[in-house]
């Protein structure tokens, strides 16, 4: 009875991942380069957004800002940007998440802000969303591992108290 409970939720765990996955491969926003000094600019885009459907709203929050900047471009690569003047932003990470015209999400990405002549930070989990599709399935698999192997130790166990 309690294995048949503990992989009941172990399944459903997997179901809840397997559902959260397709909304990280949707999170199209991008910040170009990733990192930034104070006084550079860097180019906001969402490439999920239609032009034909309005401006994209970037809202950037961070550690001095809390502020929104509208689209003012269309790329011919697709979706719309901005571009942001970092001058007077603090030291630090900054999220970006975006809002298409028809009030759809457009995804949301960081950027960092670091010293003049700092050493450039790591891409981290990329602009793809490659990363986070591959920490998500790394954690379901581990997630069934998990399962299985308890699933064969309380067998084992039941097996164990019968003889």
């Amino acid at each position: 009875m309690k294995a048949t409970r503990v992989l009941v939720t172990a399944l459903g765990s997997i179901a809840l991942g397997a559902l959260l996955l397709p909304g990280a491969a949707l999170a199209d926003t991008t910040v170009s380069p990733s990192t930034t000094t104070v006084g550079e600019t860097v180019l906001l885009t969402a490439t999920n957004c239609s032009p034909s459907a309005g401006d994209a709203i970037f809202h950037l929050s961070g550690p001095d800002r809390d502020q929104n900047v509208r689209s003012t471009t269309a790329p011919a690569s697709g979706g719309l940007s901005a571009e942001l003047f970092t001058a007077g932003f603090t030291l630090g990470t900054y999220t970006v998440a975006a809002t298409c015209g028809d009030r759809t999400p457009g995804g949301s990405t960081t950027f960092t802000v670091a010293p003049i002549g700092g050493a450039q930070a790591g891409g981290g989990a990329g602009s793809d969303g490659t990363g986070t599709l591959v920490a998500g399935a790394t954690l379901l698999v581990t997630a069934l591992g998990g399962a299985v192997i308890l699933a064969r130790r309380r067998r084992h166990a039941a097996n164990a108290a019968t003889l």
